[in-house]
Parts: C-alpha cells; sequence; structure tokens
C-alpha cells in the first residue's frame, strides 16, 4: 500500500516594496516554513519556479505583475559566446574545490567585501556570520559551496543546490576588486559545465528580469528556457 503524504500548504506575504523594480509592490507565495521538504519534493517546487532563501521556500506572486521569470540552461545544448571563451581563458588558472555549507570566516570576509563594494545600498551585508550561513545553507537540501582560488588566494564562491534533474544556482559572491576576471560569468559557466559533467540537464537560475539591471544578465546564457506558466512547468526556449 503507498502512503501518500499531504502536499505542503502555501501561504502568500503581505505586500512589500520590490526589490527589484522601483516603485513597485511585491507579494510573495511561500511554502510553509514549518514543512521540511524532501529532496523530490524541493526538486518539484524548483521546476514550478520557485527559489529559496535559507529554508525558506518562495516564488513572486505579485498582483499585475509577472515580471519575474523563472529561467534555466539546457547544459547540454549551451554553447557559450566569444565574450564568455574569453573570460574562461583568463580564468584558467583558477583552481575549484567543492564542499559542505559551513561557517568560514575567510568565505564571510568575501561575502562582505562583495556587498560593500557590489550591493552597498543592500541591507544584506549583515556582521553576524550567522545570519548570513543561515541565509545561504538549509536543512532540507544537499547544498554545496564552491571555491574558486588562484595561487591560494579565495577569489569566488558559488553556492548551489543539488536536485534530481540539475543543479540550482543559489547564491554567488566574489572579490569586487577583480573586475576584469568576470568572476560572475566564470562561476556561472563553471556551474554549466559541471551540471553536465554530473550527467544532469539543467542549470536553474532563478528569474530574469528584463528590466532589472541585477537580474537581466541571465539572457546572455543561450539557450535559455523559461518558465511558461506555473500550472504544468512547461518551459520553452527564450531567444536573446
Amino acid at each position: 500500500m503507498t502512503i501518500r503524504q499531504n502536499k505542503p500548504d502555501l501561504y502568500l506575504s503581505m505586500p512589500h516594496p520590490c526589490s527589484y523594480l522601483n516603485g513597485r509592490q511585491s507579494t510573495i507565495l511561500f511554502v510553509d516554513p514549518q514543512r521540511l521538504l524532501s529532496e523530490g519534493e524541493y526538486g518539484l517546487f524548483v521546476r514550478q519556479g520557485f527559489r529559496r532563501s535559507g529554508d525558506l521556500v518562495y516564488r513572486p506572486h505579485c498582483n499585475g505583475c509577472q515580471a519575474c521569470v523563472p529561467v534555466r540552461v539546457p547544459v547540454r545544448e549551451f554553447r557559450p559566446a566569444r565574450g564568455q571563451r574569453r573570460i574562461a581563458r583568463r580564468n584558467a588558472d583558477l583552481e575549484v574545490a567543492i564542499g559542505p555549507p559551513r561557517l568560514s570566516l575567510e568565505h564571510f570576509d568575501l561575502y562582505r567585501r562583495y556587498q560593500a563594494g557590489r550591493h552597498p545600498e543592500s541591507g544584506m551585508n549583515d556582521a553576524d556570520p550567522q545570519k548570513y550561513l543561515s541565509f545561504l545553507a538549509s536543512r532540507q537540501v544537499r547544498t554545496e559551496f564552491v571555491e574558486f582560488r588562484a595561487r591560494g588566494e579565495l577569489l569566488a564562491v558559488a553556492v548551489l543546490d543539488v536536485l534530481p534533474d540539475g543543479l540550482s544556482a543559489v547564491y554567488t559572491f566574489y572579490d569586487p576588486d577583480q573586475p576584469a576576471r568576470g568572476l560572475g560569468v566564470q562561476a556561472v559557466l563553471w556551474e554549466i559545465a559541471e551540471t553536465a559533467r554530473r550527467g544532469l540537464d539543467y542549470l536553474y537560475l532563478g528569474y530574469w528580469i528584463a528590466e532589472s539591471p541585477k537580474m537581466s544578465y541571465k539572457i546572455n546564457y543561450q539557450p535559455l528556457e523559461q518558465l511558461v506558466g506555473h500550472q504544468g512547468a512547461r518551459l520553452v526556449a527564450m531567444l536573446g
């Protein structure tokens, strides 16, 4: 006899200022925070356009606005553009190490320098290292911290969730004083290659927002697939 678990309850937040588009209000649909999801359940939510922040699994659900478009890269079809190939060559000296989530003061120092250099207006540059770790790690999914180093110096950290059908790029932070390396681009290129190396199909990149400079860059990774309607999670190719 098969025992079916109840579906997780979903809740809707109160409206609040949008983090990406000035002058707009946002509401968030989120999974019951008391419910710990299985790996399969979490993977299904990601395929339906959800993301996570710590243990909170959520999706924008804004009245009259569909600017946040969930996207993913079908990694076997990806072909880097000329500029991306240049960045890959520029970073050929990087050494990569993968480990579990942990509180590293070296990571935390880089995270704070990244926030101060790249997002000085953000409230994410909190001096509490436990808040930093609780934002990136989760109790309900296998998460990996990926270090990128050159001659022993930590230059970037990418945070990935491992899903049944792919990897989900949770967050990346890097040395803001080395813009010539294009470390953000390099991290995504490595994630695409690593997803394929593991025999998985997709790198989930979160939300593409055409009007947001922080989020519009994702269109540069082609082909890119967008979620078309949350019911059934049907995806189609997005043209650049």
